[in-house]
């Protein structure tokens, strides 16, 4: 299976006028529209974050909870502990299945976990469960930006086109025969989101839209191949560019060959995701 994990998008039926779900997105938003939208406030006051939102996708436990707060946006020793102990990646490789994390990252990224008290976790969630349960990161067979071909900066070029992409997708879903789970994080949609004003800012909305697009051809090659796969999100951000911060927006959960359940929260949709894989309940 394949995990398209988006930072920072909020589904389209929360998402203002013109936002940048308004382009030509002809696999992922039929994808998207056709299936579930979850909560990712928890009951809890203040904005989502990415670092217990993604933790509850990885755990399928309440982190908002666990924190007392909604807190992020790397995890620190309360969230560390919760990823080590029941994040789904340490889960499978003790279960003696096979996973992997697309992404590239430079060494010295790599090297900012910050373990036993000696220095501050610099890590994001999904690099931090894939490193500390011994996983291959920048591997599976097929390694993948998460800026898909996007400048991470501003005027955010394009370095690679919407046909990449999609032969991307095609490797990708080639190299996913041989793993039980293929993750990629795709967090440079919350970078943009974060670019946000009033008026909205029109090279944040281009951008915006264009990652979209490149979402939506690595997509459309991973279906192409026959990939069952699942999309999610940590919380809302891109979907709203008047404003600068994380927003309250649902967000999506879709996927093919796959049942997503009755899922309505995104500590649902993370165990629903374990149940797949054959995992159940940590």
């Amino acid at each position: 299976m394949i995990w398209l994990a988006l930072d920072g998008v909020g589904h389209p039926d929360d998402a203002p006028p013109g936002s940048v779900w308004e382009t030509d997105l002809p696999t992922l938003r039929p994808l998207v529209d056709s299936g579930r939208v979850l909560d990712a406030a928890l009951g809890v006051p203040g904005l989502p974050q990415s670092g217990t939102g993604q933790s509850c996708w990885l755990t399928g436990r309440d982190a908002v909870r666990v924190m007392g707060e909604h807190f992020g946006p790397v995890p620190g020793p309360t969230l560390q502990a919760l990823l080590r102990e029941h994040a789904l990646p340490g889960r499978l490789a003790r279960a003696g299945g096979r996973a992997a994390l697309l992404n590239v990252y430079l060494p010295e990224y790599l090297a900012g976990a910050g373990e036993g008290g000696r220095r501050r976790n610099r890590l994001g969630c999904f690099p931090y469960a894939f490193q500390v349960a011994g996983l291959p990161i920048g591997s599976g067979g097929a390694a993948l930006r998460a800026s898909l071909g996007l400048g991470y900066a501003t005027p955010w070029d394009a370095l690679e086109t919407e046909q990449d992409l999609s032969r991307q997708g095609h490797a990708i879903a080639a190299a996913a025969r041989e793993y039980d789970l293929l993750v990629a994080d795709l967090w440079l949609s919350d970078l943009l989101g974060h670019q946000g004003r009033d008026p909205v800012p029109p090279d944040a909305l281009r951008a915006g839209r264009a990652y979209l697009r490149r979402v939506d051809a690595l997509l459309r090659g991973l279906l192409d191949s026959g990939a069952r796969l699942v999309i999610s999100s940590d919380h809302g951000n891109l979907e709203n560019l008047r404003v600068k911060t994380h927003t309250l927006a649902r967000v999506p959960f879709a996927g093919a060959g796959v049942d997503l359940g009755e899922a309505r929260d995104i500590v649902q949709g993370g165990r629903q995701i374990a149940r797949w894989l054959g995992l159940g309940s940590s």
